[in-house]
């Protein structure tokens, strides 16, 4: 395999480029998409580093009635990125800060397999759609049970988690006050 290899690159054939999954700091996926794109720019490897992308997953949000269209990281922490990989285009990479280092063994690089990258480049077709409603709670609010363990009991929300539809109660419970996560369906505002 080594010497094909090696016969491939003695006739002037440059090797194919693959994909390949990039691990950073989280929240630093539209940085780190920036930074090897100005690099590429700036040391002219638009030939072996073709392109740079940051997975994402659209769903809808409804919230005070009105629905909106959202995008969110799909996978925090990872791009990918399609280049032939070779000493020049691996430490161009690999010097953008944010960059922890290629995903694979030992660090060896493994290029992600072509089903794995259709699906990622489409996730329109991939990742359900969902929607997220607007939180009928809010922190500080007081809330009974109606449903569970719990029922009958009153609390006040510690926490709202809308995309779970998740809310923590803070349940007074034996003279302790004790955290419950609780699905929205599983408690109602009290009046005050």
């Amino acid at each position: 395999m080594a010497a094909r290899k090696k016969e491939v690159e003695d006739l002037g054939v440059p090797p194919a480029a693959r994909w390949y999954a990039l691990r950073i700091y989280s929240g630093h996926e539209r940085k780190v998409k920036e930074g090897i794109d100005a690099e590429v720019e700036r040391s002219g490897l638009g030939d072996k580093i073709l392109q740079v992308y940051v997975p994402y997953e659209k769903f809808v949000e409804v919230k005070n009635g009105k629905k909106r269209s959202m995008t969110k990281n799909a996978f925090p922490g990872y791009v990918l990125i399609e280049a032939v990989l070779d000493k020049q285009t691996r430490n161009l990479i690999l010097d953008i800060p944010s960059i922890m280092g290629f995903l694979g063994v030992d660090d060896n690089p493994i290029p992600l397999r072509p089903d794995e990258v259709e699906k990622l480049l489409q996730p329109e077709a991939s990742v359900e759609h969902r929607t997220i409603i607007e939180a009928p709670f809010q922190v500080g609010d007081s809330v009974k049970v109606i449903d569970g363990p719990f029922s009958s009991l009153t609390g006040v929300v510690h926490d709202v988690c809308t995309e779970r539809m998740k809310v923590k109660v803070m349940i007074s419970f034996f003279g302790r006050s004790t955290p419950t996560e609780l699905d929205f369906s599983q408690v109602k505002s009290v009046s005050q």
